[in-house]
């Protein structure tokens, strides 16, 4: 089509290029996307997407952050606690420390220890296990 024929070349100097005198070719009068849907679109939301609007389910804040792991340097010091509050058992003339029953689930090798403990825990690592053999003490699995 030659341009002179096109549309646009016809309406030049028109007010409303020929979309009427209302409208005026305006687009997106609603808005794009999901706009509009607590708004003019709310009739539509309660039809067919009742749930949009809300919270649902529930997820705890926080999550369980308790600590089941205890390392070789910390035996000194948890040693000392049991002993303030008399909680400390023995075994041999050695303190025994029951990490089962104090809810520790592993215990790991970082750290020193200069005292014997016969220590009992579910897991240990073997860097744990001869640290504390090394001073005289002994790990047994619970």
């Amino acid at each position: 089509m030659p341009t002179r024929l096109r549309k646009n070349r016809r309406m030049r100097g028109t007010r409303t290029v020929g979309y009427g005198q209302i409208g005026q070719h305006r687009r997106r009068k609603g808005g794009t996307g999901k706009a509009g849907r607590h708004k003019f679109k709310w009739s539509w939301v309660t039809t067919y997407d009742p749930d949009y609007f809300g919270v649902h389910g529930f997820r705890p804040p926080h999550p369980n952050t308790t600590r089941t792991w205890i390392s070789v340097g910390d035996l000194e010091s948890l040693h000392t606690k049991l002993v303030e509050k008399g909680a400390t058992e023995e075994e041999q003339g050695i303190p025994l420390l029951n990490l089962t029953k104090l809810g520790i689930g592993k215990l790991l090798g970082s750290g020193s220890v200069s005292t014997a403990f016969n220590v009992v825990v579910p897991k240990f690592t073997a860097r744990a296990k001869v640290k504390i053999e090394s001073v005289g003490g002994k790990v047994q699995e619970a």
